[in-house]
């Protein structure tokens, strides 16, 4: 599969594979019918799916406790606060990397992010879609080594240290931990690495000669590409999905959260509070006391800290559990 991306990447997208900032397949005239808009989504979810988990790196080797389970977690508001994509932009901006117009693009996704505290998948797939595309041209290499930069500036503090100790709790029973999430692979490695989690499931953004294009390989990782994308890597290594679990705030990431053994929520919306209420599962919320409960995590963070972090997590636990 890696080899078939590869070519795929650089002699450019399949026949059925448009620009980021399209919603039509070229060649094709006239409205399609319902059944085939149905099909054709499908058929993305499934390539984005598949060449999320084909290009996935294991960025820390799995532990050998428990090899058949891992957790997979959404980023966006269910890791971090805010849009992942939109920390970066604007990070990338800060560097001259592209002009205040196409940050603005931006903005506005963003800003109804924070005001309505969920994500709607057309306003937050446009924002992503014009991330993508303002990169193109850019060297991968480039982009990357900014993405290192650009985490500890910006990204790290807004880190959720409840959904943090999450991740912990999994990586000490001996599960692999995976991030999956919308957000360009490059960068969601680079949020996994510093995090010493497993490794991500990310948006493949298509490059040619070692520089983006501006399209995808796929589609967005988003809903039911996300479901597709685990059910992948479960394949690709071996896991049990009856004994893993899934962590996510919106009801976009259904699929997902229905796939696994175990679905939890964090931060949810109001669909996937409901949902969660309906079916039982377990519900974290750690957006009350954000300024108590994140905290900057950058690579090199010492013991110090991350003890600081664990006794903040661990407080704030049992203040909710005894409350």
């Amino acid at each position: 599969m890696r080899q078939l991306l590869r070519r795929r990447t650089s002699a450019g997208p399949a026949p059925d594979e448009g620009p980021a900032d399209s919603g039509a397949r070229p060649g094709y005239a006239g409205r399609a019918r319902p059944s085939r808009r149905r099909s054709s989504r499908k058929s993305q979810a499934a390539l984005a799916g598949a060449a999320s988990a084909a290009v996935a790196d294991v960025e820390r080797p799995p532990p050998e406790n428990d090899p058949a389970a891992a957790a997979f977690f959404d980023v966006d508001n269910t890791l971090m606060r805010g849009a992942s994509i939109y920390h970066f932009a604007r990070g990338l901006a800060a560097r001259n990397m592209f002009g205040p117009r196409d940050l603005a693009k931006l903005a506005w996704g963003q800003l109804y992010f924070r005001v309505r505290g969920a994500e709607n998948s057309d306003h937050i797939d446009a924002a992503r879609q014009a991330a993508l595309a303002f990169v193109a041209g850019h060297r991968v290499a480039d982009v990357v080594a900014l993405g290192e930069e650009i985490y500890d500036d910006t990204m790290a503090e807004r880190v959720w240290e409840g959904s943090r100790e999450l991740t912990r709790r999994h990586l000490a029973a001996g599960q692999r931990v995976w991030l999956v999430t919308a957000t360009p692979v490059e960068l969601a490695n680079i949020i996994a690495r510093r995090l010493g989690l497993t490794g991500a499931l990310g948006t493949v953004a298509e490059s040619v000669q070692g520089a983006y294009t501006g399209r995808l390989v796929g589609g967005l990782l988003h809903g039911e590409a996300k479901a597709a994308a685990v059910r992948a890597l479960a394949v690709r290594e071996g896991l049990d999905l009856a004994r893993c679990t899934a962590y996510s705030d919106s009801f976009n990431d259904l699929p997902m959260l229905s796939l696994v053994g175990h679905p939890q929520v964090v931060n949810p919306d109001a669909e996937l509070r409901d949902e969660a209420r309906r079916n039982g599962w377990p519900v974290h919320d750690f957006r009350s006391g954000r300024r108590v409960t994140m905290i900057a995590l950058p690579a090199a963070a010492g013991a110090g800290a991350v003890a600081g972090g664990l006794a903040a997590g661990i407080a704030l636990h049992r203040r909710r559990a005894g409350g």
